[in-house]
Order: structure tokens, then C-alpha cells, then sequence
């Protein structure tokens, strides 16, 4: 992908002490996308304009529209227009409840009306998945080291589906959901397992986070920042690991530490 597509040049004053000077910075792209699910306006969303295909996937599978890559007959993106239509091959009573909604893109996407929903029927992740700490350390240097778009404007989130040697698939976008969505999404439609796998993430993990790891059944959850209380207690429920605040030589195990290796 094209660098200069994920950003826009902006002019600004540049004050540092008591000099002022006139300067241009690059800042990330953000764009609302349209969906239509089986011809009807199903939900906007606001993210980064690139791999929609996979944002859509990913949204669709961790939300229980979907649960099958069969389900989904066909995804169009019109990206100048900013519309998506995706053809499913049936439907359900969630698509009238997300019916005309929008969902910002960076923080939690204020769908408290669905919490519960979202979180019914979700059953334990049950697979045998162990990494170590020295692999968990290697692929957040790889993550960072990918985290092109950040680097140039600091504007973004990023997300990776990992097996414990390597990134699998990668993503970056104003929201840490939606990169997120964007990584599951990939894994989706490439029909790849979840249960031998890892997300890792930039930013927070949240109860929505944890939800869709336990949709795909991935069994841990990595981040370079911080999980919520809630996040926690879901994660015991549902048996999935949580590592959180993994910078340099340091983390936090805080659920399921039988998935970390600490032996050196």
C-alpha cells in the first residue's frame, strides 16, 4: 500500500519556546464508510481508508453476523464513494438492531445497547496454546517495527494475528477495534484457524476486544498498553490469556499465566 494514501499533508504554525514558524505536517486519513448488507443501509463506520474488505470481514464474523466464510457471498468496495456492499447468503435479527447506526473510530464505539447481546452464547475458547515470553518480546519489536503509519503521524492503532514465531497478518488504522477487525477479517476470509494464534495490539484492552477474540477463538490477547477490569473478568470466563504492558523487558500476565512460558 501507498504511503502517501493513508495520510494528508496539512499547513500549521509551529511554536517551539518563543520561535514561530510556518511548517506542513502529515496527519492520517480518516473516512466514513457506508455499509449495505443485503441491500439495506447497515452502519457507518469511521476508519482509515484502506483494507476495507478485511475491516468489513472482520466486523461482520465478530459481531455473530456471520460465522462462516461461506455466509459471505460478496464484498464491494466503492471507495470514492465510500460504500460497501456485502451480500450474505442469509439474514439475521442483528442487522435491524445495528440498522442506521455509526461507530466512531478510535475509543469504546458506545454500543452499550448491544453489550449483552454481543455476549451471549459465547462459549470458553478451548485450545492448547503456549508462547513464551522471549517469543512475545520478538514479535512486539517485529509489530514495531511495522507500525509505518504511526511512526510518520502518530495517529494510529495497530494490530497483528501472530502464531508465537511470527506476525501473520498486520494492520494500522485510527481505531484499535477496527485494526483489530481488519486483522481477524484477513484470517477470515483466507479461511485461516484462530485457535493456534495470538492478537496483538497497540492500544487498550477493552471487554469489546476480548469479545472478539472469544468470536474467533483466539485464546490470547497481547498488548503493549493497559486491560480493563471487566476485560479481565471476561477473559477468565471465556479462557483466554491476557498480557498487557509488554515494553522492553517487561510485561504483565494478569489471566490464564499457563500460556506463558517465563523459563528462559
Amino acid at each position: 500500500m501507498e504511503q502517501d494514501s493513508l495520510i494528508s499533508r496539512v499547513p500549521l504554525v509551529r511554536v517551539k519556546d518563543y520561535l514561530v514558524e510556518q511548517a506542513e505536517d502529515e496527519v492520517v486519513r480518516e473516512v466514513p464508510i457506508t455499509i449495505f448488507l443485503n441491500d439495506q443501509e447497515f452502519i457507518t463506520v469511521v476508519c482509515s481508508p484502506f483494507s476495507i474488505e478485511a475491516l468489513v470481514a472482520g466486523f461482520l464474523f465478530v459481531e455473530g453476523i456471520i460465522a462462516d466464510r461461506k455466509e459471505l457471498l460478496n464484498i464491494k468496495v466503492l471507495p470514492d464513494e465510500g460504500l460497501v456492499w456485502v451480500e450474505t447468503a442469509r439474514s439475521t435479527a442483528a442487522e435491524s438492531l445495528f440498522l442506521k447506526r455509526c461507530l466512531a473510530s478510535c475509543c469504546g464505539r458506545g454500543r452499550s445497547t448491544f453489550y449483552f447481546m454481543n455476549d451471549a452464547g459465547l462459549a470458553p475458547v478451548r485450545a492448547e496454546f503456549t508462547v513464551t515470553v522471549d517469543q512475545i518480546r520478538a514479535l512486539n519489536e517485529e509489530r514495531e517495527k511495522r507500525s509505518v503509519t504511526f511512526r510518520t503521524t502518530g495517529g494510529t492503532h495497530n494490530a497483528a494475528l501472530c502464531t508465537p514465531r511470527e506476525i501473520i497478518y498486520f494492520d494500522e488504522d485510527i481505531g484499535r477495534h477496527n485494526a483489530v477487525d481488519k486483522v481477524l477479517g484477513r484470517a477470515f476470509l483466507d479461511e485461516v484457524p484462530f485457535q493456534d494464534k495470538l492478537i496483538f495490539l497497540s492500544g487498550r484492552i477493552s471487554s469489546e476486544i476480548v469479545i472478539k477474540a472469544a468470536r474467533a477463538g483466539v485464546p490470547l490477547i497481547v498488548s503493549r498498553a493497559a486491560p480493563t477490569d471487566l476485560a479481565l473478568a471476561m477473559a477468565e470466563k471465556l479462557n483466554i490469556g491476557v498480557v498487557g504492558f509488554v515494553r522492553g523487558n517487561r510485561l504483565n500476565i494478569y489471566t490464564r499465566p499457563e500460556r506463558v512460558k517465563v523459563d528462559a
